[in-house]
């Protein structure tokens, strides 16, 4: 049976909010809310998880789309970290293959001695991680590299090392591991923001969540309350104390878009910037994204946060030398996305330097707050959590779900479309099933993704499935607006949506694929 996110009836699920007493209520719907609810949900806790917007929405669907191994972590001599998150690596691979991808990372060298580095501290960091015979590192000379990276500048670079990364689509593991909570009991709302704490005497006893969709004010009612918000964290956390137990810094992380005939790369490519921030190329089908820069964040905290002209430089410059076509200009950037990152405050100001790995915090009111971590490491992270709740809450906690594969885990590809098992798994079929051909002629994007996003998936706007469902807004920039249109035209049907309500969803989408382009056309100085 397939696990959903759709309730029947969004009253009915709001009902059910209000008339439970939970054991344990996750705030966010990001990969620490969702994982934590899932393991949760496993050990036979009651839970409810509310998300202010929709799922995935903030951090989590604006990661470099890879599933790291902590390789950097080697130059800080954190081996044992290194250790873990590789081994995490291999989690993710064993409960969502079609969502770990394996490919070869290629790291240029210009010397010898610089290559020798490089395999040095991969056969360390290989070592460290399990990493499995045939997915040692390799050596690649110039005519290697001639063959497999032709575009690569080989008067510069011509010579590299070929290591294993996993590919990833973030927003769509948040998914697949929501559907695992629900499956197991957990009862799951997005667009439901916390507004206040319920308290029993000194006490978090449960929160206070306003439904924009139905007017309604719920009081939800539980034994601990776990606060995943991601860069709001803090804001959440202040409602039960001042000054709040979670102290973040907030950092920002941007990535461009550009077209594959721009960029010729046919792995992804390991750069290093100005600055000695390691810059990725990846290519996707028919584009390439580059990212992420790494700066500290001071401004509003939003879901969409600003693309300065300095990022789209930034990242721009860092892939001068590297390669023989054309430089990349800003007009060449045809969609980008921007994240916020809420990181551990440890008194480290350059967030270059900070740690990714994840802090749990307890508030005077035993509010449970989580900061930092990766998305690699949801599952440790989800454990080390539910394990503390079960402490506070004083429960008898049946084992884990350890590597029980998520919904669609699947190796092989049931259909032809690449594209739609990369993205479903073993759901692809069904998911193809569902309409008959495309959304837009030439895309491959096909109709049935719309009603799987709707019906399975608690899909509510043209946003979520153009660029949280489909991916299709930063994977497919030039069939967007077309595929956005058709999409608005979908939901309508399948939502009973009037024409005014249709034209307005369409609106929001077209003025935020206005506004990722914005500041690298030169238009004004950010978005």
């Amino acid at each position: 049976m397939t696990s959903t996110l759709t309730p029947d009836s969004r009253t009915a699920l709001l009902d059910e909010l209000e008339n439970t007493h939970f054991n344990v209520i996750v705030i966010g719907g990001g990969i620490a809310g969702a994982a934590i609810a899932r393991d949760a949900a496993a050990r036979g806790l009651r839970v409810a998880l509310c998300e202010s917007g929709d799922f995935g929405m903030g951090t989590s669907s604006r990661s470099s789309k890879l599933i790291h191994g902590g390789l950097r972590y080697l130059a800080q001599g954190r081996f044992g970290f290194v250790r873990r998150t590789a081994r995490e690596r291999n989690m993710v691979r064993a409960m969502a293959p079609h969502l770990a991808r394996p490919c070869w990372m290629v790291a240029p060298a210009r010397q010898w001695m610089q290559a020798q580095g490089f395999r040095c501290a991969l056969a360390l960091y290989e070592r460290l991680g399990g990493v499995g015979r045939g997915d040692t590192h390799r050596s690649w000379d110039r005519a290697d590299l001639a063959m497999r990276e032709p575009s690569l500048n080989l008067g510069c670079y011509d010579r590299a090392v070929a290591f294993r990364e996993y590919l990833t689509d973030d927003v769509r593991l948040v998914l697949a591991v929501l559907r695992a909570a629900a499956s197991s009991g957990a009862s799951v709302c997005s667009r439901a923001p916390v507004r206040e704490l319920l308290h029993r005497e000194t006490r978090v006893a449960g929160v206070v969540v306003h439904c924009p969709i139905t007017g309604r004010e719920v009081r939800v009612k539980g034994d601990v309350v776990v606060n995943a918000a991601g860069p709001w964290v803090d804001r959440l956390a202040r409602l039960d104390a001042e000054p709040p137990a979670a102290e973040v810094t907030v950092s920002k992380g941007v990535h461009l878009v550009v077209d594959r005939s721009r960029l010729p790369v046919q792995h992804p490519i390991l750069c290093t910037a100005s600055d000695g921030r390691w810059i990725f190329a990846i290519p996707r089908h028919g584009i390439v994204y580059i990212g992420t820069t790494d700066t500290p964040y001071s401004g509003e905290r939003v879901v969409w946060p600003a693309i300065d002209r300095a990022d789209v430089r930034y990242l721009l410059e860092a892939l001068g030398g590297y390669f023989t076509t054309d430089p990349l200009e800003p007009d060449d950037v045809l969609a980008a996305w921007a994240g916020l990152r809420a990181l551990p405050a440890r008194g480290v100001r350059k967030s270059i330097r900070m740690s990714r790995e994840a802090e749990l915090r307890v508030g005077p009111g035993k509010l449970v707050s989580v900061s930092g971590g990766k998305l690699t490491g949801f599952a440790g992270l989800a454990a080390s959590a539910v394990e503390l709740v079960g402490r506070l809450g004083e429960f008898d906690l049946a084992p884990g779900p350890g590597m029980t594969p998520l919904p669609g885990a699947a190796l092989e590809s049931a259909v032809d479309n690449e594209r739609l098992h990369q993205l479903y798994g073993s759901d692809a079929q069904h998911v193809a099933s569902l309409g008959e051909g495309s959304l837009v002629q030439g895309a491959p994007v096909v109709i049935g993704e719309v009603d799987w996003a709707v019906n399975v998936e608690a899909a509510t706007t043209v946003e979520d499935v153009i660029y949280r469902r489909t991916l299709a807004a930063w994977h497919l920039p030039r069939h967007r607006l077309q595929l956005a249109e058709a999409v608005a035209d979908r939901m309508a049907h399948l939502l009973s949506w009037s024409d005014h309500r249709r034209d307005e969803q369409l609106g929001d989408v077209k003025r935020r694929f206005a506004a990722e382009l914005a500041s690298s056309r030169g238009d004004q100085d950010h978005v």
